[in-house]
């Protein structure tokens, strides 16, 4: 009989196998990765264009465009492609983000010949009417005096400012720049920045050669956009530390967030610094959580993390905590830091995080979705599937010492830029 007072071993994840895309090309060049995969007639598609064209003066062109895209075109109104699309059942988002905005499409394959021209004309024909720019700026300002009154949203805006400056990534965005918003200027950017020269398509689920011959008689002509663009080329230097407190006197809870420029993706000892967050504050079970949340009670929550960006990448912290042990958090979270540059990581906690990382890595592989979004992580920055294996052997044998040596390359808390917004 099982005897349920004794906790089952740790058995390691086995080998993880990614589903790796076919590439084609439509008859102008365009490139298209295919996941052909699963047994549903479902299929996404994403068109993905890189952000360019960047303007400080108007730093919300690519933000507006990517909200406003479906609002209209030449030949179809915003209601006509909200039916048009849902009368097939299918789903169009939009996504935006530092480094790209993704126009995705969820259909059923069958459908792929009536949904796709609507998709065209979104992609090439839309015209930013000027009444639905002028509800988006509403909305918009609205939505953004709101957040400003949160301490979370307010911490993070300004320490993305103070890593990055007045740059694509960490822009100071205020309502009245959506003011400034003009529909000539969102049509230069979308005539600029949607154009088959800067787009790829990527496809997951049941996708078969008949159904990319409907995809190119479609997309694979020439589009209408065609204005000079220009990829982002951002750079940036490492920065002294500094502590921002922006104090609000009847604050309960104070948002801490703080953290330095540091590597992305593309460096080798990126696998390596996962699994050091991983044991600081990258999950459940981690040390932040452990001290800050379950022993002393501070937050309900408190986390950290290592963002990839195409031209950059981040460690970040970020926390709520009681007003009035902010400073006492703030004391803790510096005694963690210290402790992974001074201490060995026990086998045990190690052994847990490891199997942590590897069991949410293969448990991310579910569909033909999560498996594209795998190759995306690698494709836009250059990288092949050697990564992944990479990955899953720095995590599998990484040690207690080598955890050591990169919380003193990278965890430096003089380096950092602590923002504390509330009351300390």
């Amino acid at each position: 009989m099982l005897n349920r007072t004794i906790a089952p071993e740790f058995n390691q994840v086995g080998d993880i196998n990614f589903i790796q895309p076919s590439s084609k090309q439509l008859a102008n060049g365009l490139p298209v990765y295919i996941l052909n995969a699963g047994e549903q007639e479902l299929v996404r598609i994403e068109f993905i264009f890189e952000n360019g064209n960047w303007n400080e003066q108007k730093p919300l062109l690519a933000v507006a465009v990517n909200g406003l895209i479906n609002s209209g075109t030449s030949k179809l109104t915003a209601k006509q492609i909200a039916d048009g699309v849902d009368y097939y059942g299918a789903f169009l988002q939009t996504e935006y983000s530092a480094d790209f905005t993704t126009i995705t499409l969820y259909t059923l394959t069958k459908h792929l010949a009536s949904v796709l021209p609507i998709l065209y004309s979104v992609l090439n024909e839309s015209i930013f009417p000027q009444h639905e720019l002028e509800i988006y700026q509403q909305n918009q300002k609205q939505k953004l005096q709101v957040s400003l009154q949160k301490n979370d949203y307010l911490a993070r805006k300004i320490f993305a400012h103070a890593i990055f400056g007045n740059t694509a990534y960490g822009s100071d965005i205020n309502p009245s720049d959506y003011d400034q918003l003009q529909q000539i200027d969102l049509l230069a950017y979308f005539k600029a920045a949607f154009q088959s020269q800067n787009c790829t398509i990527i496809i997951a689920g049941k996708f078969l050669d008949k159904d990319f011959d409907i995809l190119n008689k479609i997309f694979g002509g020439a589009w209408e956009n065609s204005q000079s663009f220009a990829r982002n080329h951002l750079s940036f230097s490492a920065k002294s530390g500094q502590d921002i407190y922006i104090e609000k006197p009847d604050a309960l809870q104070s948002a801490i967030r703080m953290g330095n420029l540091s590597i992305n993706r593309t460096h080798v000892d990126f696998p390596a610094l996962q699994v050091l967050n991983c044991v600081l504050g990258g999950y459940f079970g981690s040390r932040l959580m452990a001290n800050i949340r379950e022993d002393k009670g501070y937050t309900y929550g408190i986390g950290s993390g290592i963002a990839s960006l195409k031209h950059a990448g981040y460690f970040f912290l970020a926390t709520e905590v009681g007003a009035d042990v902010c400073a006492d958090a703030l004391k803790e979270i510096e005694k963690e830091i210290t402790l992974l540059k001074q201490d060995l990581v026990a086998d045990e906690e190690l052994d847990l995080v490891k199997n942590y990382m590897l069991g949410s890595m293969l448990g991310s592989l579910e569909n033909a979705f999560s498996h594209a979004d795998k190759f995306k992580n690698i494709h836009f920055f250059g990288l092949d599937y050697g990564y992944y294996s990479n990955y899953v052997a720095t995590v599998r044998n990484i040690t207690a010492q080598n955890l050591k040596e990169m919380a003193n390359r990278y965890l430096d808390w003089n380096a950092m830029a602590r923002v504390v917004v509330g009351k300390k």
